[in-house]
């Protein structure tokens, strides 16, 4: 049985396939292999561009895939989406040049360019705009005015946006990195336990991203107020040092908690404290 991979070529590849590899399935391949080997025998990859993936999972060609949530609502794809992954983060926006005023363009037939033809008609439809679109295919905000009054394109942080003067009028839609399947890949008994288990480990990292494992040494007489302390996950783990009355703390906390929690823990009277990275946690 072979489970076919479809990961996304350019900037989420980095991310995808460092995700990967920290749930234990490396992909190894230079740059312009795109079809890269993988350290599980199981899966069969292939690099694609992300705007190809969620049709070709939908139609079987691959059975589970990585991309945005943008080309799977404009391609309607039905996939199944086993889970957000967070990565990538974009707003989809129409922008039109900073100096014009939004409102007017719904008196006139406009031209708008963008890549997203489907999400971008629908939003003109839903907004009383009276547009002919025009397909981009790459550096959409270049066409304002002389070949466009609108653009639909995405964006992170709007730099680019500004940078060419334009301005956001308003939010068509918001996506990010999806991890997806083929509908009938998860009729297969076989390929549906794969792909749960790999659900599960993705959860486990991503979880243990956002936490930091501390443990500590502490007399018994503060004990109590180390407990208290930390935002464990459950209960902290604490255990009696060998041969002494002093006490080993073990901790789960989120990431962002430690820089504030280790000095309040040193003043408390906690010693030997490590901050230590977790590697997955379920």
């Amino acid at each position: 049985m072979k489970i076919k991979m479809a990961i996304p070529k350019g900037k989420l590849q980095i991310e995808i396939v460092k995700l990967l590899a920290d749930i234990g399935i490396h992909i190894m391949g230079d740059e312009r292999n795109y079809r890269p080997s993988c350290s599980d025998s199981r899966f069969e990859i292939k690099l694609l561009k992300g705007q190809n993936i969620p049709s070709l999972v939908e139609l079987g060609q691959h059975d589970i895939g990585f991309s945005g949530l943008d080309w799977i609502a404009e391609q309607n794809a039905e996939v199944e989406i086993i889970k957000s992954l967070g990565f990538n983060p974009v707003q989809i926006v129409a922008c039109i040049p900073e100096s014009w005023d939004y409102e007017t363009l719904k008196q006139r037939k406009i031209i708008v360019a963008t890549e997203y033809m489907n999400l971008a008609q629908n939003f003109l439809d839903n907004n009383g705009f009276d547009a002919t679109l025009i397909r981009s295919y790459g550096a959409t905000e270049v066409f304002p005015p002389e070949d466009a009054d609108m653009v639909i394109d995405n964006t992170s942080t709007g730099s680019t946006i500004k940078a060419n003067r334009l301005k956001i009028c308003d939010v068509v839609y918001e996506s990010s990195t999806q991890f997806f399947a083929n509908q009938g890949a998860l009729q297969d008994p076989a390929k549906k336990a794969v792909i749960d288990d790999m659900l599960l480990l993705i959860n486990g990292v991503m979880n243990a991203r956002k936490r930091v494992l501390l443990e500590m040494n502490c007399q018994s007489d503060v004990i109590e107020k180390i407990v208290a302390l930390l935002p464990a996950m459950r209960s902290p783990t604490v255990s009696q040092l060998f041969n002494s009355s002093a006490y080993a703390v073990r901790a789960a906390i989120p990431k962002d908690a430690a820089k504030d929690l280790i000095p309040k823990l040193k003043q408390a009277g906690a010693t030997d404290i490590l901050e230590l990275p977790i590697r997955k946690v379920v």
